[in-house]
């Protein structure tokens, strides 16, 4: 992958054109529904309200997105979730940029704040990488078993 093709953004609902959105709920449904099998409602509600969505695109494609949301959305900390890449980029250190971008950014917004995050556990080790530990207990949501993280 071309380094100087992938175009990095920030953008909240209302800043997204019709074509971003498109592109990362079809990208998230490639990931979330299709590929792991798993029948939810991506679409929660949360995406527009005051949530920011870091993606990244080549070529007009979204290829790895994530959404970031303050205190009180998803948990009582500020958190970053529905964090995915296109199966076509894994293996690439894209999930790795995608994560650091996301995390920079809620350093920003978010100075000296607790992220808590729901993790599926099979990424639980990638998370660690990034100083997240284990908060909970192991828990399932949507037939995928998941553990909350939290990151000082």
């Amino acid at each position: 992958m071309n380094d100087k093709t992938k175009q990095w953004h920030l953008k909240s609902f209302e800043e997204l054109s019709n074509r971003e959105l498109y592109g990362i709920l079809q990208l998230r449904t490639e990931v979330f529904v299709v590929e792991q099998t798993c029948i939810f409602q991506d679409m929660d509600g949360k995406d527009y309200d005051n949530c920011q969505h870091v993606f990244c695109e080549i070529d007009g494609e979204i290829i790895a997105c994530a959404r970031i949301f303050p205190a009180g959305i998803t948990f009582k900390e500020p958190s970053v979730g529905r964090i995915c890449t296109s199966p076509a980029h894994r293996g690439s250190g894209l999930g790795k940029e995608l994560m650091s971008r996301s995390l920079e950014e809620m350093d920003r917004r978010f100075p000296d704040e607790p992220i808590r995050i729901g993790a599926q556990t099979y990424l639980n080790e990638f998370y660690k990488s990034f100083g997240f530990v284990n908060a909970s207990d192991l828990y399932m949501e949507d037939g995928i078993e998941h553990v909350e993280m939290v990151r000082r």
